[in-house]
C-alpha cells in the first residue's frame, strides 16, 4: 500500500462503507482501491486516466463500480468539454472546492475554495438571488479556459 493510501482517512473508508451498506453493497477491495485512487488524484480522473493508474481493476469493474459509487453519493461524475466524464470523491468525502476546465482538451482540475474566494462568491450570489427571491444552499464555480499544456501549443 503506498504512502498516500494509507493516509487516507479511516473516516472516508467508514462513510463509504456506511453508504454502501445502506443500499446492500459491500464495500470490496476493489471498491476501496477505486476510492483510493480518487482520492490519490489531484484532479477529477477519466475511465482512461483511472485504468492507467490502478491496472489492477479491468475497466468493466471500474465502470461498474462508479456508477454504484455515484449512485450512493461517494463519486459524482464531473462533465468536461470533450467526450469524457471524469470522476472525483464527492465534496462530502474530499472537502469543498472548484474547478478550472480546459476548453481545448476537456481537462479538469481542482481549485481550492479559500476563505476569499467563498465570501467573493457568496457576495456575488447574494446580489443576484436575494432580488430573484432564492435561498441558496450550495454552489458551484467552474472556470474555462485552456490549460497550461493547451497555451504553450
Amino acid at each position: 500500500m503506498s504512502d498516500i493510501h494509507a493516509k487516507l482517512s479511516t473516516s472516508i473508508h467508514d462513510a463509504v462503507r456506511v453508504r454502501l451498506a445502506k443500499v446492500d453493497q459491500r464495500y470490496t477491495t476493489r471498491r476501496r482501491l477505486l476510492v483510493e485512487t480518487l482520492a490519490a488524484a489531484a484532479r477529477p480522473l477519466t475511465i482512461p486516466e483511472i485504468v492507467a493508474t490502478t491496472p489492477r481493476l479491468p475497466q468493466s469493474t471500474i465502470y461498474r463500480n462508479l456508477t454504484i459509487l455515484a449512485e450512493v453519493g461517494v463519486a459524482c461524475r464531473i462533465p468536461g468539454t470533450d467526450d469524457y466524464g471524469r470522476y472525483e470523491l464527492a465534496e462530502e468525502l474530499s472537502g469543498h472546492h472548484h474547478h478550472l476546465v480546459c476548453t481545448r482538451c476537456g481537462r479538469v482540475d481542482d481549485v481550492p475554495a479559500t476563505a476569499t474566494l467563498e465570501r467573493a462568491l457568496d457576495d456575488a450570489a447574494s446580489a443576484v438571488t436575494d432580488r430573484q427571491g432564492y435561498r441558496v444552499t450550495e454552489h458551484r464555480f467552474d472556470q474555462l479556459g485552456l490549460c497550461r499544456d493547451c497555451c504553450d501549443s
